[in-house]
């Protein structure tokens, strides 16, 4: 009765308060033992007062925001927890659908199988086997049909059976008293079982109480982690959930129940009925509450086997499939397995705390352990070496890694692949050092960086790198605001020395990872469109198309411009080579803003040629009078809030598109439709290209091409 008093409040206090939506409390398995021990050392009324003390430990933990430390369990561990429950339940509840009792330990369950099997009670068999098939057939019937529970159908038609069929055989359900006839407050004994005063016990009991709140803590919290593993609604709020727990603690103990605790078999029994809110696990210790205290002729007559059929049931579905096939998918099937063999013969805690502790050995032996594959390419006598190196990058790697390099050829090539979560500075400064060494050999290190975490992120001396897109691989480059390298500035003024420290910084870092790239291009390219662009240094064509070596036939001049006069030749040289001996198709005309270009051209209008720019810029007459004409583009352009030369720069890309299309050179591929001509604007200020039309610039709504 003690147990049903912990099971109401359970139910109706943690589930009002507690965090975890679908979690049902009650008395739990894993505090057998040291309620058993309590009430053998201090009697019951001081078990109930411990109970009463435990609870508000319990929400002072909560108060302190400790509980989410549960979420440090590895899920795997939670998985293995969950199924080792699973199997627990089925050795014990087998016993009973045979019409036996199950034993004490999985051991027990497991050397009493045989016997029980030989030994059954058919009658038995039949009533739990009866609730299995209606469980198992229940999810394949209409929806309309499973709005009712299928676990309560299961057990009322086999309740209906064994009453209509007057199997009297048939064990049933007892309860021995009045559920409110058990209810009454603690009191503090003046002696405990052995004689002496509770007060001079009190270092035993306060032991007590914080075994108690531990206990009922952890288990509470990690059946809340394996619900949430169960279900797509809410997450749990751990500290509110330790309050809620430590609260039902407090009410069961005043009211002569046991520790309450997050109980996941009636959890998950829960979640499987369909449960959606908290108010599943309030109304559970209401029908407890009417059941044990009104209606106690009724639930006498379910047959244990019933039950027992139901749990089986719950068990074998707690062993997920798909975590199986998870945990030996990435490595973790050691952790699983072993985990699941601690709970079923060891308990819960126990179980749960070795499968951490192996977790974590894993790990550590996995960091130590990082793959390192060194291997070379273009035969066994190349000088090309290829190193991949996987995982977390720590200083307990560094006695394997150093081996590795240090085994690397002089003058050799060496491609250096990190595919890292984390690299500590001690590997770093290992790697930059053993380049620094190899390279003095006349060997070339190309190092890849396939995650977020970077040799420079822990190598804090160097400075910020720059990277280019992942077609091309990192390349870094000097920045203006740092001195790496070292600068030697002898006879040379700092413009020299900033293009030739360039010069030695590409050969560290960006040769190695293009030289593998270009030496495929040497005999032949194969670009895919000329892309015609201003003489700006601020333009990159190759980053803002995320382009690759050979991809594009770059054209340059001031103000990306097509003449038509015949005598200048220069774009329709380039074209001829791009599109009548390598095979191009397509040509993109990039403009961009502040074009110092556009600029002049506005400023100059149509005066007399009297600079070679000027005299350049008479290309671009045509796009300054569709400009002042109201071109479509400008159009467009105004109502993006461009300035003039930047309106005039993006009307200067519709009529350069228009010259390419009418371009002689280009006509072949025009009349076989195979001619592709873009437009692009390149927005320098906010780093955004823009793609052009004859109308102006297209919003992402009206794109209808993929550059």
């Amino acid at each position: 009765m003690a147990g049903l008093i912990a099971a109401v409040v359970g139910g109706i206090v943690a589930g009002s308060i507690g965090g975890s939506v679908l979690q049902v409390s009650g008395p739990a398995a894993g505090l057998t033992v040291v309620v058993a021990g309590l009430i053998d050392d201090f009697g019951w009324q001081m078990t109930c007062v411990i109970t009463i003390c435990a609870g508000g430990l319990q929400i002072l933990f909560g108060v302190m925001k400790v509980a989410r430390a549960a979420l440090g369990v590895a899920p795997v561990v939670v998985h293995a927890m969950l199924a080792g429950i699973g199997v627990t339940i089925v050795l014990q509840q087998i016993h009973v659908l045979m019409g036996g009792s199950s034993r004490s330990s999985a051991w027990e369950n497991i050397e009493a199988l045989p016997s029980g099997v030989l030994h059954h009670e058919l009658h038995e068999v039949i009533v739990g086997g009866l609730v299995i098939a209606i469980l198992l057939l229940w999810p394949k019937l209409p929806p309309k049909v499973r709005l009712i529970p299928g676990a309560l159908v299961a057990i009322v038609v086999a309740t209906a059976v064994a009453e209509a069929a007057e199997l009297d055989g048939v064990d049933r359900i007892e309860l021995s008293a009045n559920f409110f006839h058990a209810i009454g407050l603690p009191s503090l004994p003046p002696t405990v079982p052995g004689g002496e005063p509770w007060v001079d016990e009190m270092g035993e009991i306060a032991l007590g109480v914080l075994t108690v709140a531990l206990i009922a803590s952890v288990e509470s919290l990690l059946s809340a982690v394996g619900i949430d593993k169960l279900h797509k609604g809410p997450r749990t709020n751990f500290d509110r959930e330790m309050i809620g727990q430590g609260s039902a603690n407090v009410v069961s103990g005043l009211l002569g129940g046991l520790p309450v605790t997050g109980v996941i078999v009636r959890s998950s029994t829960n979640v499987a009925a369909g449960a959606r809110s908290r108010m599943s696990a309030v109304l559970h210790g209401v029908w407890i509450l009417l059941f044990a205290s009104l209606f106690t002729e009724l639930v006498e007559l379910i047959p244990k086997s019933a039950l027992a059929g139901l749990l089986i049931v719950i068990g074998f579905q707690l062993v997920k499939l798909a975590h199986i096939k998870l945990a030996w998918r990435t490595g973790n099937f050691a952790v699983y397995a072993i985990t699941i063999v601690c709970v079923v013969f060891l308990n819960l805690l126990e179980g749960v705390a070795i499968g951490l502790g192996v977790a974590i050995l894993i790990l550590l032996t996995r960091v130590v352990r990082a793959p390192i594959e060194a291997k070379p390419y273009g035969g066994e006598e190349s000088k090309h070496w290829r190193i991949d190196i996987d995982g977390t990058l720590s200083f307990l790697l560094l006695p394997r890694l150093t081996k590795v390099l240090s085994e690397m050829p002089p003058g050799s090539y060496v491609r250096l692949t990190l595919n890292a979560d984390y690299i500590d500075e001690a590997v770093s400064e290992a790697i930059s050092d053993w380049r620094t060494a190899h390279e003095a050999t006349g060997g070339v290190v190309a190092i890849v960086e396939t995650t977020p975490a970077k040799l420079h992120h822990a190598h804090t001396t160097r400075p910020r790198r720059h990277y280019l897109p992942r077609s091309i691989g990192p390349i870094s480059w000097p920045s203006r605001d740092v001195s790496w390298p070292p600068r030697d500035s002898g006879d040379r003024d700092d413009a020299d020395a900033s293009i030739l420290d360039g010069v030695n910084e590409y050969h560290r870092s960006g040769r190695g990872e293009l030289y593998p790239r270009l030496a495929e291009l040497t005999d032949s390219t194969r670009p895919h469109a000329v892309f015609l662009t201003c003489s700006d240094a601020r333009i990159m064509p190759d980053v803002i198309t995320a382009s690759g070596p050979g991809d594009l036939y770059v054209v340059r001049n001031v103000g990306n411009l097509v003449p038509t006069d015949p005598a200048d030749q220069s774009v329709d040289a380039a074209l001829d080579v791009a599109f009548n001996q390598l095979g191009v198709t397509s040509v993109v005309v990039c403009g961009h803003s502040s074009c110092a270009a556009m600029t002049a051209l506005l400023r100059d209008g149509t005066d007399q040629a009297t600079t070679a720019t000027s005299h350049w810029l008479e290309h671009a007459q045509d796009s300054l009078a569709a400009y002042r004409d109201h071109h479509p583009a400008r159009g467009s352009a105004e109502f993006d809030g461009l300035s003039e030369a930047d309106q005039l720069s993006i009307v200067n890309v519709a009529i350069q598109m228009e010259r390419l299309t009418r371009n002689p050179i280009l006509a072949p591929a025009k009349a076989s439709g195979a001619l592709k001509v873009f437009g692009m604007f390149f927005d320098i200020s906010t780093a955004h290209v823009y793609e052009v039309n004859q109308n102006g610039i297209v919003r992402p709504a009206e794109t209808a091409s993929t550059l």
